[in-house]
């Protein structure tokens, strides 16, 4: 094997509940050594302080200062690629990218424009009506009034429906309108991450609030669920690996499996080439009554649990990584059908000193 030069990489967003499994993929390349320098605005907090080369403490994607210091470090670093994952930095690095390549560094991120569509859930399902992706039913609505039309119109209560804002992250805001789940039942023995609501409760909590949030409205898809990591380069589709969400808590898969469903892999394809983007961009969809899945959300960017692709044979992480490079990227083979069973593990600090027993 022909080995390449190190390459010095920088890494947002260290302290994510799926950081360690990126950086557990970029440790297992084996032409050339990935050093990482890691950086996160909670850094005393963040788990992959111990697992990357070096850290660093950046402020918040708001702060006028975040790319300045940025680039501060990537140049006193020699970095010369940054993985953002952290999707509100997605944005400000997105606008700046024309900054960094002036000083040869490429950001794995894709246009400001095409971010603004993906990570809105409303306008992604627009634009896949449009190219002929199925969606579920929807309304976006800006008033309880519009809220109680939408409900009418899905068909509620004969048909169940959910909520959930057109951008937000995880399972923010998400809830299903269901007036026949036993609520002591919830009460006493459901967990507080409980995501059904009744009707009459959501209208009072809006009639009493100060404000009325923009909500996406839709049919509660009840089918089986998909993460899908796509690999592309601003122009292709290369790879796209789509894996069911058999278990998930916190908005987080802990049991999935990849799956080679054609259906999937066109539909993802199809997002990607139609809107040209670049790196490593995630997709969800859920399967409707009839099996048929529907496009539900993306995530722009580098999924945490994309751990479950190396896993399976292939490494997409470091594939945009080498693709940000200007180097075609490795011809991996997919084993399908892997399991993962994601579980708890810990990391023990002394002295900013990371060890495990």
């Amino acid at each position: 094997m022909k080995y390449l030069a190190d390459v010095k990489l920088l890494m947002t967003g260290i302290g994510a509940p799926g950081a360690p499994g990126i950086i557990k993929s970029l440790r297992r390349i084996k032409e050339r050594k990935i050093i990482i320098i890691g950086v996160d605005s909670n850094l005393e907090g963040a788990i992959g302080t111990g697992l990357v080369d070096k850290s660093y403490s950046i402020p918040q994607a708001d702060n006028l200062n975040f790319i300045h210091e940025v680039i501060a470090i990537a140049k006193k670093e020699g970095v010369k690629v940054i993985l953002p994952l952290v999707t509100k930095e997605l944005f400000v690095f997105s606008k700046a990218k024309s900054d960094f390549d002036k000083i040869g560094i490429t950001v794995i991120v894709s246009n400001y424009e095409k971010l603004n569509i993906i990570n809105n859930k409303y306008s992604l399902m627009v634009h896949c009506k449009n190219i002929g992706i199925p969606i579920p039913e929807i309304k976006l609505v800006n008033s309880l009034e519009e809220f109680r039309d939408a409900c009418n119109i899905l068909g509620y209560p004969r048909n169940t429906i959910c909520f959930k804002p057109p951008i937000s992250n995880g399972l923010r805001g998400f809830r299903i309108i269901n007036d026949t789940e036993d609520k002591m039942n919830n009460l006493i023995n459901e967990k507080p991450n409980n995501v059904y609501i009744g009707y009459d409760e959501f209208i009072n909590i809006a009639k009493d609030s100060s404000f009325f949030p923009q909500l996406l409205v839709m049919e509660y898809l009840p089918g089986k669920e998909y993460s899908v990591d796509t690999l592309c380069d601003g122009k292709r589709c290369i790879q796209v690996i789509p894996r069911t969400r058999d278990k998930i808590k916190m908005g987080i898969s802990f049991v999935g499996t990849t799956v080679k469903d054609s259906r999937i892999m066109e539909f993802s394809s199809k997002i990607v080439e139609s809107l040209k983007l670049f790196g490593n961009v995630g997709f969800q969809f859920r399967e409707d009554e009839k099996g048929i899945p529907k496009i539900i959300e993306s995530n722009p960017r580098v999924q945490g649990t994309i751990v479950l692709c190396t896993a399976s044979g292939y490494n997409m992480v470091y594939n945009a990584v080498k693709i940000a490079l200007g180097e075609e990227p490795i011809n991996y083979i997919v084993n399908w059908n892997v399991k993962m069973i994601r579980y708890w593990d810990e990391l023990y600090f002394v002295d900013g000193r990371a060890f495990r027993f």
